[in-house]
């Protein structure tokens, strides 16, 4: 999207300059990493530091409230745990979608504090990237969206606009509404994963999987859409698409939510 008119660049782009990824790590971000390392010639990673956990709180705490984010909070040591026990079915779903959540040596990396920070737009200017893709960083402003001419892609774990924000996936079999537990890739703006819908796919999840490994099957769901989103933008044929679902941001769990949710709906 040209940031400064508001409107989507048509114009071919040089298959030359990178396509800059701008992510907080984890296997999930590699996962997409190495998938469009292996279609495009040139990829580098701008990665940023996790964003401090006391600002992150109190942010949040503004937003929905004390009692809410300290079950937030408490439904993070129960994830700690599920990501233990669902190490076996994270690796059925590694092996069997064909992903790679390997960090590569093969990709230039940078630190880059924040994706809000003056290194990064520094960094994206010095670079010249024909596309940026976003893969789950913080949100990002206006400042470093403008920075240079050229579309920022997200992946967003969630069918749009219907489970924008987090655990897209789990929102949506929490809430019986299994046709739009899916993946949505979509152009960025300034909202939370409110930008032009590009593309979307759902998942089909299993009694064997949970709230760790929904991540996972959506990140295969939506591999090749991100892929054919770039090859998009790099040709200048970028077509955002219209939804009618209804709009709405989701947080995380509080931990008598997920309680709540799973004993008597088996979604966990």
């Amino acid at each position: 999207m040209d940031p400064k008119k508001g409107q989507i660049l048509q114009q071919p782009l040089s298959a030359d300059r990178p396509i800059v990824v701008l992510c907080a790590g984890g296997p999930l971000a590699w996962i997409m990493i190495n998938a469009l390392r292996q279609k495009f010639r040139s990829v580098v990673v701008l990665e940023e530091s996790p964003e401090s956990k006391r600002l992150l709180i109190r942010r949040r705490a503004r937003l929905i409230g004390w009692p809410s984010v300290l079950g937030q909070v408490a439904f993070g040591l129960i994830l700690k745990a599920l990501h233990k026990m669902s190490a076996t079915r994270k690796a059925e779903i590694v092996e069997a979608m064909g992903l790679d959540p390997s960090p590569s040596d093969a990709v230039p990396w940078h630190s880059i504090g924040s994706v809000n920070s003056d290194a990064c737009r520094s960094a994206l200017q010095r670079l010249r990237p024909a596309v940026v893709v976003v893969l789950g960083t913080r949100l990002i402003r206006r400042e470093t969206l403008r920075c240079v001419n050229v579309p920022f892609i997200n992946y967003h774990p969630g069918l749009n606009p219907k489970y924008r924000g987090m655990n897209g996936g789990y929102w949506a079999l929490a809430e019986d509404d299994g046709a739009h537990a899916g993946v949505t890739v979509h152009l960025i703006d300034e909202g939370v994963d409110t930008g032009a819908i590009l593309y979307t796919a759902t998942i089909e999840p299993t009694q064997k999987d949970n709230f760790v490994t929904y991540y996972y099957l959506q990140a295969a769901a939506a591999m090749p859409l991100l892929i054919d989103a770039v090859e998009d933008a790099l040709k200048g044929r970028l077509a955002p698409k219209t939804s009618k679902l209804p709009s709405r941001q989701w947080f995380h769990p509080t931990l008598w939510q997920y309680f709540r949710i799973g004993l008597p709906k088996g979604v966990w």
